[in-house]
C-alpha cells in the first residue's frame, strides 16, 4: 500500500493521512475555493489552514461544496494567539468560519516564547480535545525544549509537530525526539523555496532523471520516505496534480542518502525562538 493512502495513527487515536494540501498564502475567496476544490478532486483528503492565513472561510466553503463527506476530510487549523481563554476563543471562531462543529487537528502555530503562555495554551487544546471539539491536538514550529516542557507540565506530549522540513533543513535531532516521544513529524515548506536552488541540485536532478520524475516529485517522495506527513502547497491546478503523483515510484537508499547530504542546517523560514 502506498504511503499517501496509508494514515498514521496519532497518539490520541485519530488517523491522519500521510499526504495533504497546504493553503499558506492563498487568498480567501475564489482563489482558495478553487485551489481546495482542485486538491479534493485530485484525491487529497488532508487540508491544512490557519487563523493567520485569513482563508478559513473559503476553505470551509470549498469543503462544503466539494461533494466529499466531511468525515472523509482531515481538517487542520492553527491558532496564533496564546493564553487559555484566547485559544478557546480562537478555536470557536475557527469552527464558525470553517462551518464545522469539530476539527480533526488544531495546532498552536508558534511557541512564542517571549509571551511564555504556550503551556497553558497547550492545556486549552487538551481540554478542547476532551470535550470533542478536536479529534487531535498538536503544535507547530516547537523546538525540543518547548515540546519537553509541554509534556512535563501537562503530562501529555503534542500529537504532532508541524515544522519547516525539507532537504536543506531536515531536522534529524528533532525527528529523533519526536520518534522517542510519540510525536508525529509534519513538514511544512517541503519543497523549500520553489525555484530557490533545490531543484537544480545535481543530487535531486540525477535522482529525478533516473526515475523519470520532476525534481518536485522526488523531493516530496523523499519527505514521505523519511516518515513525515507532508503538505505541499500550490495554487496551480497542474502543480497540485503533479505534486500528487508520487505514489507509483520509490527512492532507493542511495537516492535518499544523496538527498540527505544536502542538509545545511539553515532555516528558510522563521526561527521559533524569535517569532513572537
Amino acid at each position: 500500500m502506498s504511503e499517501m493512502s496509508t494514515a498514521i495513527t496519532l497518539s490520541g487515536g485519530a488517523q491522519i493521512p500521510r499526504y495533504g494540501y497546504g493553503t499558506f498564502r492563498i487568498e480567501d475567496g475564489a482563489d482558495v475555493r478553487a485551489a481546495v476544490a482542485t486538491a479534493l478532486e485530485t484525491g487529497y483528503r488532508l487540508v491544512d489552514t490557519a487563523v493567520g492565513y485569513s482563508n478559513e472561510t473559503g476553505v470551509g466553503k470549498a469543503i462544503s461544496q466539494s461533494g466529499v463527506a466531511r468525515g472523509d476530510i482531515f481538517l487542520t487549523s492553527k491558532t496564533w494567539d496564546h493564553g487559555y481563554d484566547e485559544v478557546r476563543r480562537n478555536l470557536n471562531e475557527s469552527l464558525e468560519r470553517l462551518g464545522t462543529d469539530y476539527l480533526d487537528l488544531y495546532l498552536l502555530h508558534w511557541p512564542r516564547p517571549k509571551v511564555d503562555k504556550y503551556v497553558e495554551s497547550w492545556q486549552a487544546l487538551l481540554d478542547a480535545r476532551s470535550e470533542g471539539l478536536l479529534r487531535s491536538a498538536g503544535v507547530s514550529n516547537f523546538t525540543i525544549d518547548h515540546l519537553a516542557r509541554c509534556e512535563a507540565e501537562t503530562g501529555t506530549a503534542p500529537e504532532i509537530n508541524q515544522v519547516e522540513l525539507h532537504p536543506y533543513f531536515s531536522q534529524p535531532e528533532l525527528r529523533a525526539w519526536h520518534d522517542e516521544h510519540g510525536v508525529v513529524t509534519e513538514s511544512w515548506g517541503p519543497l523549500a523555496l520553489r525555484g530557490g536552488g533545490l531543484f537544480d541540485e545535481p543530487a535531486v536532478k540525477t535522482v529525478a532523471e533516473a526515475h523519470g520524475r520532476t525534481p518536485a516529485q522526488v523531493v516530496l517522495r523523499w519527505n514521505l520516505q523519511r516518515g513525515n506527513v507532508v503538505i505541499p502547497k500550490s495554487v496551480t491546478p497542474e502543480r497540485i496534480r503533479e505534486n500528487w503523483q508520487v505514489l507509483d515510484f520509490a527512492l532507493t537508499d542511495a537516492d535518499l542518502a544523496q538527498i540527505d547530504a544536502l542538509d545545511t542546517g539553515n532555516r528558510q523560514g522563521g526561527d521559533p525562538l524569535e517569532v513572537n
